[in-house]
């Protein structure tokens, strides 16, 4: 985790920052102003933990930049992935909401720098700016309606639906686009709950497909193709 000298104030850097994620967006600029000014600049490792499960939750990060991967490991060593977060994705919300333990493990992936909001200054917070109370519901409602959707499709949908869907989220959250590619195909796995031989077929069914292609630039997407192929109507 990270210690005192590896946390610095950087009220200026989070007031430009925070307008763009869904806590903050849409405050007034004098309110995110106050909220900005609460947090600090926390650095991470790669392979470094964040927090670990059943951690006390005393506090919530905003990626700024690198990825984290939040996971879960079982008492017989195996782990499921819950998401990889990336620039402008808030993680350890709901334990510094109520207090509660971590609900997974968060191991930064690349050197990762987050914003750091403490639980106290949260509680603050949301006496001194009351939209933001509004915000952290309606943030809360699209995680909910999120792992709904996660579950219906580790339940319902084929690998190569849930490799599609995966995708498709990762291009409308409007960071890194297709950055799930640079998984390896054991972690991309993890993420929807496939073995690794699946996720190489399923994979190779989407490129054969036109749905996602490699070139020296990057990877890219057919959006209407991936769309079609995770059982998504267009548009």
């Amino acid at each position: 985790m990270a210690t005192d000298r590896d946390v610095m104030r950087q009220p200026a850097v989070a007031d430009e920052f925070l307008k763009h994620v869904d806590l903050f967006q849409a405050l007034p600029a004098e309110q995110l102003a106050v909220c900005a000014d609460a947090f600090v600049l926390a650095r991470f490792a790669a392979g470094e933990m964040m927090f670990g499960r059943h951690d006390a939750g005393d506090r919530l990060y905003v990626v700024t930049k690198g990825r984290v991967r939040l996971s879960i490991v079982s008492e017989d060593g195996r782990e499921l992935s819950v998401r990889i977060a990336g620039p402008r994705e808030t993680l350890g919300e709901m334990s510094t909401l109520d207090g509660g333990g971590r609900s997974a493990d968060a191991v930064a992936l690349d050197a990762v720098e987050a914003l750091a909001l403490k639980r106290k200054d949260l509680d603050r917070l949301m006496v001194v700016v009351p939209s933001l109370a509004q915000n952290i519901i309606g943030f809360l409602c699209k995680r909910l309606r999120e792992t709904t959707d996660q579950l219906e499709a580790i339940a319902l949908h084929s690998v190569e639906q849930r490799l599609a869907r995966l995708l498709l989220a990762e291009i409308g959250a409007g960071g890194s686009a297709l950055r799930s590619l640079a998984l390896s195909q054991a972690e991309l796995g993890h993420l929807i709950g496939a073995s690794r031989p699946k996720v190489n077929a399923a994979l190779a069914a989407l490129e054969r497909a036109g749905a996602v292609g490699r070139s020296q630039s990057g990877a890219k997407a057919d959006i209407g193709v991936l769309r079609r192929l995770a059982g998504l109507p267009d548009g």
